[in-house]
Order: structure tokens, then sequence, then C-alpha cells
């Protein structure tokens, strides 16, 4: 019998995308495949794919383009796959299969059709899959910190988005199932667990008939893991039961992303937020209200069709008034899928990256002054890297998440995967710097 081949995953975009190339190497894996970091010395290349705005495509395409020139065999997974699959299958000659963003499931018997000289379309034309506990995963995050998706896709119509069309609608897992994975993955020795979904304050709503994230948070709470982490909190389903069940649980972080898009009505209207154009003050006063340790994260996105620089100012304001812990901000990026890039009032390149730059100038004096707040302080830290050279630790506390905020650069002994004091000697606008703490005597 003929060796297995072997195989490399490149892995692009959102931490979804991330954890369906944990899956296909945990399925490619237990059908006793060879998988390689190293692309060069695979058989195939397979390239989990985004397709969410024009940069990420470029992104994908541009790895594309640089595995086909060093004359790998591609199988071309997720979203641009799921996006683009006939184009790709016409122009890339060199990609052996597409699999859709809801197919990778099938990862192993798409090689294996491959392998028998077949070419490839494995993408369903609506995306309705998602793995559960029971579905092998290989994780490729750092030791202590695992990402843990509670449900798929998602119900709204946002008029700058196309993520419904790429994941498909809202598709909760069940309490169990999630809880089970989530001690299977403590048992490992995972210190953080980060969950994730399009809406996540929306979970349960298309299983149980109404939001149950108040009760996965206190189910969670019953793991044995020191920190959760949620991601994507729609304002709107903060609840006040959602809100005392971050309060009263002691493993879930007072960590809220807010994906706000915008602070003006008008904006939020245009863009067909869910709340249509209901965020304000009171919203955000409440949060800090209901868990005053909170940190909050949140991403706007500036230049949207018609917005003015009345709107913009408006921003602005809104941003100084709340002083957000972390702040991302975008330029908008037209889809020719979405809404959004057929309203009147599209704004120049140069005026939607100004906008941008001036958002992230305004937030730097802020992300400085609360990062200068920790000065003083012991405070825990995950510890996820060493630096070779140096030997200085570095890690996150509970004030970062993975991959989206700053880190801490630790003095003193540590452990891979292990949560440390730290007292905390100095800031910048990103980062923090500690000494490991040393009991008293």
């Amino acid at each position: 019998m003929a060796p297995k081949p072997t195989l490399a995953i490149a892995h692009l975009g959102c931490e979804k995308n991330r954890i369906d190339s944990e899956h296909m190497l945990g399925l490619l894996a237990a059908a006793g495949y060879a998988v390689t970091a190293d692309e060069a010395q695979a058989d195939y290349a397979i390239v989990n794919t985004c397709s969410f705005i024009a940069e990420a495509r470029q992104e994908s395409v541009r790895t594309l383009v640089e595995l086909a020139e060093a004359g790998k065999k591609i199988v071309i997974a997720g979203c641009l796959a799921q996006h683009f699959q006939e184009q790709l299958l016409a122009e890339i000659p060199e990609a052996v299969a597409v699999v859709g963003s809801s197919d990778y499931h099938q990862i192993v018997k798409v090689v294996e059709r491959v392998e028998a000289g077949e070419r490839v379309k494995q993408v369903s034309a609506e995306p309705t899959y998602i793995a559960d506990e029971t579905t092998p995963r290989y994780r490729t995050t750092p030791e202590g910190v695992a990402y843990l998706r509670v449900a798929e896709g998602c119900d709204y119509g946002c008029s700058f988005c196309i993520i419904p069309q790429l994941r498909g609608r809202q598709r909760s897992r069940s309490i169990e199932s999630i809880v089970t994975e989530a001690q299977q993955l403590a048992a490992q020795g995972v210190q953080e667990l980060v969950l994730i979904s399009q809406i996540t304050t929306n979970y349960g709503l298309d299983r149980y008939g109404k939001p149950q994230l108040a009760e996965l948070l206190r189910a969670l709470g019953q793991v044995d893991v020191p920190w959760i982490r949620m991601h994507y909190a729609y304002p709107t389903g903060l609840t006040p039961e959602v809100l005392a069940a971050i309060r009263e649980t002691p493993n879930v972080l007072p960590y809220l992303d807010l994906p706000l898009q915008h602070s003006h009505p008008e904006i939020l209207r245009a863009m067909n937020r869910p709340w249509q154009g209901r965020v304000n003050d009171a919203i955000i006063e409440q949060i800090k209200a209901a868990l005053p340790e909170a940190v909050l994260r949140t991403t706007f996105i500036v230049g949207f069709p018609g917005e003015t620089e009345a709107h913009f100012e408006h921003l602005l304001d809104f941003v100084v008034r709340h002083e957000f812990d972390h702040l991302g901000a975008f330029a908008f990026s037209p889809e020719a899928e979405a809404p959004a890039s057929r309203l009147p009032g599209q704004l120049p390149d140069a005026v939607r990256a100004a906008r941008r730059d001036q958002l992230m100038a305004l937030q730097q004096p802020i992300a400085q002054r609360r990062n200068h707040a920790e000065i003083g302080k012991t405070v825990d830290v995950l510890i996820e890297q060493e630096n070779p050279t140096t030997g200085e630790a570095i890690g996150r506390s509970a004030r970062f998440a993975p991959d989206v905020d700053g880190l801490v650069y630790v003095q003193g002994a540590t452990t891979l995967g292990a949560i440390v004091p730290v007292t905390i000697q100095d800031a910048d606008i990103y980062d923090l710097y500690g000494q490991v703490a040393t009991a008293a005597t």
C-alpha cells in the first residue's frame, strides 16, 4: 500500500477559521495522515481562506499564488472557497479541491478523492454544519489558551457584511456539548477559554427559543479553568441576567468585546445594525455600573457611506467620553454583494483612511492612561512564550485578549502555560512590563 501523503495547513482569517483548521488537522491526524508545518515538505497544502473584506481576499489569493508558483497541489478551504468556488477552480490549475466553510469535516474524504484522481468541489449551498466535542481537534494556540466555539453563523443583515452568505444562519451548540468540550480542554491544561461566535449574546436563541448566554456562563463556571473570556457581546444582549452571570461567576472575566461599529444613530440605521441606532451613553453606563471592573474593547467603522463630518465628530466625542480600554478602527470596505456598497454618499479612500488614522490617534493617549493605571498593581499573567535571546517571559493579563490586545513582558522565573502573579512596573500604549511577585516573608 502506498504511503499516505503529507499535508500542511495554512490558516488565514479569524479565530472561527482557526478552529476549522484545528478540526481539519485533528481529522487528518486521526485518519493517519502526516501533518507538517513546513509547506515545502508537504505533498498538499490546505489553505483555509478568509473572504470577509477585500484585504482578506487579497491575502488569501496572494498565499494561493505563492503556493501555486512553488508547484504545490492546493486544497482551498474556508470562506473564499464558499464565495468563489467556480472561479478558483477555473483560475488556479494547481487547486485540486475546494472545500466550503462548513464542509471542513469532510476533509479526509476530500483528500481520498483527490488521491484517486478526482478534482473535488465539496461546497454546501447553505452552510449548516458545526463541529462538537466529538470532532477531533489539534490545537494551534499556545498551550494555555483555547478558543471554544459556542455557535456558528449569523441571522443579522448588517448592510456592510456578507458573513451570513459565507457562514450561514446561526446555529448554537447545546450547553451540554460546550461544557463537555470545556472540560476536555481543561484536562489538557488549558488555563483560558475564549468563547466565540458571530453574536455570542444571541447564543441559544435558535436552539432554545431565547438567548441562553447567562445559563451557559453559569454552567461553564463549574469547569476547572481559571479564565473564561467572551468575545463579541452585542450591547443590547447584555441583559441584567447576563451581567449578573458575569459578575457572579468567578472564572468569567469581566472583559467585554463590544462590536459597536459607530455611535451616531443615523449611521447605525444605515448599517442596519440590530439595535437600529440605539447605541448610546446610557447603554455603556449601564454596563459600567453593573461591572465596575469591566475591561471594554470595541471596534468602529469609519467612512461609512453618508458619514458626514458631524457624524464623525459624534463618534470622536463618544470615544473621548467613554475611554475604552482597547479600540480598533477600520476604514469602510465596500463589498460588492453587501447592500452598503450601493448606498449613496460613498466617500473617497483618502477620507476613509484619514478618519481611521484620526480615530486611532485619539485612542492612543486613552490606551496609555488605562495601561499606566496598572503600574504598581500585582496582576495574574498567563505565560505564553519566552524570548529565546533574553529569556524574558511574555504573557497576558486578564485585561488583554489573545492576538488583538497587548502583552505583558515579565522578568523572573516562570513556566509556560502557567498563570503567575506579576507586579507591573511600567507601561506604554499597548503593553505592560513587570516582575514576578515574590511571596512576603
